[in-house]
């Protein structure tokens, strides 16, 4: 059973802390868990298998010795498309010189005229006149011409370049394959080391995504699919991406290039919204705190923006450089935990009318939002749902019903699933061989164990008659803490 390491109601929204360097031993695994991070991210387009190995390991030995369920979420590189590296680390590159973007190149023979490129065929996406943005941007290049033999530039933005920094195109478009051959290998990683999510990077359509899911099944593993959305062709096909995936990742560091940064606002509260309608997981990442990689406090906007997410109802923020490499990661996760409560606080800014409006033809769908508004009309201090996949408390979840849902479950995996779950918390309850009324006995005390109710208090508690049968949920209860005695309660 987890413990909720929050006084007063836990924060609803999720922390994801990117593991690297900066996290590299129990001791700050353990400190970043006791600071409040829900999920664990670990990057595949760094370090080697066996660094993944080692840092899954030490997760799940110190989260078991803690007793504190956490999620991993493996992320595959995908088509990053990449220039190569420079014979004297790095080029300064000034405006309206010619730059040649050359795949024929050595890979370390850049100079200030030319650079080697990952992607052979990036000449057949571009065209005269385009803009290439490099290193986030910083770099700016305008096609003048491109063929097989290299994409010839003028610098429209100059800067100091340093090797392996990412390509893209303003506009989007570029055709590279979501699936690269390091991703296959990678997808067998996953499931090796038993991630619960697996992040895929740059899918283009639903089709990427069910690629993905197929490869993960194949390899034996029951991972959910979260798609990083950071193309512009993702956004036009994010319908079908969404009917796919378990949840989106808004990446806002390649989207942000390939749409503009004065519409990545907007777009990420749509793919908010969007997400939270169609009952997905959505996490809001890249930046989000990136000053706190060599400060010890975050900027004002920063404070903003993390804040603008949690109040558009995001799952779950996320922290990359900030704990992977920065000076300060436990500090960042600290930080970020308060900064999401203080967002919480403002419950007067977010919508709950969804629940209201509600159909469905399922009636485990119909149990989860009846759960939700009789929990609002009767002031009940929290909802158990007793779960097999993590599905009924997902739904009760999208409506921001600031009631505490805790999914229970017998099941080690979906405890994992639920860290992410905006306002859902992890708890141990296997019902195998239980009656009706003892259920509901263990349900309340696996609450009381968590310090999230006390006597007098009124519980929801939803189940199925048929229990441990996925889909099966079909009864609500509302029971009274300290009042519920399994020797007497009758059904």
């Amino acid at each position: 059973m987890t413990e909720i390491r929050h006084t007063g109601l836990p924060r609803r929204t999720k922390i994801i802390a990117t593991l690297g360097p900066a996290t590299d031993d129990e001791e700050t695994i353990a400190a970043l868990l006791e600071a409040g991070v829900d999920a664990v991210r670990m990057n595949f387009s760094h370090g080697e298998p066996e660094e993944h190995a080692r840092r899954m390991k030490i997760v799940r030995e110190v989260s078991k010795r803690m007793r504190y369920y956490v999620g991993v979420i493996g992320d595959l590189q995908g088509p990053k498309i990449r220039i190569e590296r420079f014979a004297g680390g790095q080029a300064q590159l000034r405006q309206g010189q010619t730059f040649t973007l050359d795949p024929d190149l050595d890979r370390n023979a850049g100079d200030e005229r030319r650079v080697g490129l990952t992607y052979p065929d990036l000449y057949k996406d571009v065209k005269v006149g385009d803009a290439l943005m490099l290193d986030d941007g910083r770099v700016v290049l305008e096609v003048t011409a491109s063929d097989a033999g290299g994409i010839v530039t003028t610098v429209e933005q100059g800067g100091v370049l340093s090797g392996n920094k990412g390509v893209n195109r303003r506009g989007g478009g570029l055709s590279a394959p979501s699936i690269t051959r390091k991703d296959l290998d990678d997808v067998k990683l996953a499931a090796e080391i038993g991630v619960d999510y697996l992040a895929v990077s740059f899918p283009r359509n639903g089709d990427d995504i069910r690629q993905a899911k197929g490869l993960l099944r194949d390899a034996g593993s029951k991972a959910s699919v979260i798609a990083k959305i950071e193309r512009a062709e993702a956004i036009e096909a994010i319908e079908g991406i969404m009917t796919v995936a378990d949840g989106i990742m808004i990446a806002r560091g390649d989207l942000s290039l390939e749409i503009g940064d004065a519409t990545l606002t907007a777009v990420q509260k749509r793919l908010i919204r969007k997400a939270r309608a169609k009952e997905k997981i959505v996490i809001t990442a890249t930046e989000m705190m990136q000053s706190m990689i060599e400060s010890p406090v975050p900027t004002r906007a920063e404070i903003s923006d993390v804040a603008n997410a949690v109040l558009d109802g995001t799952d779950a923020v996320m922290l990359s450089g900030e704990t992977a490499i920065g000076k300060y990661p436990v500090r960042a996760v600290k930080t970020m935990s308060r900064l999401c409560c203080g967002a919480e606080a403002g419950d007067d800014l977010v919508d709950r009318s969804k629940v209201l409006t509600i159909t469905t033809d399922r009636t485990d769908r119909a149990i989860a939002a009846a759960a939700v508004y009789t929990g609002r009309n009767l002031n009940v201090a929290a909802i158990a749902a007793l779960t097999e996949s993590g599905a009924t408390a997902l739904w009760m979840s999208r409506a921001d019903s600031f009631i505490p849902i805790y999914a229970l479950t017998g099941h080690v995996e979906t405890r994992r699933k639920v860290t992410l779950y905006r306002g859902v918390y992890p708890g141990e309850l296997d019902t195998s061989g239980y009656t009706h009324v003892q259920v509901n006995v263990a349900a309340v005390n696996v609450l009381k164990q968590c310090r999230a109710v006390k006597d007098g208090d009124l519980v929801i508690i939803t189940k199925g008659d048929l229990m441990g049968v996925h889909g099966g949920t079909n009864a609500m209860k509302v029971v009274k803490v300290g009042f519920l005695k399994e020797t007497s309660e009758t059904e």
